[in-house]
């Protein structure tokens, strides 16, 4: 499972080289790309495949909430290289048995689908709308697969005795709608911690925190995350349960057959 399904999003991390810092784990110099690289790693290729169920509240300005429910299969072809993803949604009624799937690849626009049982139609979800909300809550489609990791730069501007501070800064600013993002990766276990999104005008106006982290079969794993909308005022809290690595889920089952045909035997 991609350690920090959440931020989803908030690991837009691409490679450059940089000034160096001490390992503290290793006791020697890492670059910029050496960081960029060792936290995708941590966060998103933990395992060969992976499965989480995931109870999310989203949370409106006014306090009220709204639940959803889903499962999350994910399988990699090569540590650093092309995923897929496969979400089921079980409650409520109104989303029940819905299936959002992705295609991720590197150096290229991903693939994303999602499939209405009520309409029984399956929508091709265009690039143009990867930073829409996703299913009504404060995150985003592209925070399911992350960023392409060569959309962005990056700057260490800090080093704390627990974080590397990092400044994402988008290539091409037209596609989105941040001027760029402050990332704290913890430097123990190189998960991303924290992310500080900055709007046209260099105001803050989202933030995503991984709030509980637990070790799941040897991998430190995030299982608490937040996304806060910090000019509606509203938020979405993800939890992370029954999580589990290396469990030989089937390529196949990446396919637009399952998209109305849910996989019972996997999302368990």
């Amino acid at each position: 499972m991609r350690k920090i399904f959440l931020v989803m999003g908030c690991m837009a991390l691409g490679w450059i080289s940089g000034p160096t810092v001490e390992s503290p784990a290793q006791g020697k110099s890492l670059s910029v790309q050496d960081i960029v690289d060792r936290s995708n790693l941590a966060a998103y290729y933990e395992g060969k495949d992976g499965r989480a169920h995931v109870n999310m509240t989203i949370t409106d300005s006014q306090e009220r909430t709204r639940e959803r429910r889903f499962t999350i299969l994910r399988r990699d072809n090569k540590d650093g290289g092309d995923q897929k993803f496969y979400v089921h949604f079980s409650r409520p009624s109104d989303v029940r048995n819905m299936v959002f799937m992705v295609w991720k690849h590197i150096g290229q626009n991903d693939d994303r689908w999602l499939y209405l049982p009520a309409l029984d139609l399956v929508k091709r979800i265009a690039a143009s709308d990867k930073r829409t909300s996703f299913v009504g809550s404060h995150f985003f489609y592209e925070d399911v697969s992350g960023r392409n990791p060569a959309d962005d730069t990056h700057e260490l501007i800090e080093t704390t005795g627990q974080y590397y501070v990092l400044k994402n800064t988008p290539k091409n600013s037209d596609e989105v709608e941040f001027s760029h993002y402050l990332l704290w990766i913890d430097k123990t276990h190189f998960l991303p911690m924290k992310a500080e999104y900055y709007d046209k005008n260099a105001k803050q106006y989202r933030l995503v925190e991984a709030l509980k982290v637990e070790t799941i079969q040897s991998h430190p794993t995030v299982t608490k995350a937040k996304v806060t909308d910090l000019n509606s005022g509203g938020h979405t809290v993800s939890v992370f349960s029954k999580i589990e690595y290396d469990l030989g889920i089937q390529e196949s089952i990446f396919t637009e057959r399952y998209l109305r045909r849910a996989p019972r035997k996997w999302l368990k």
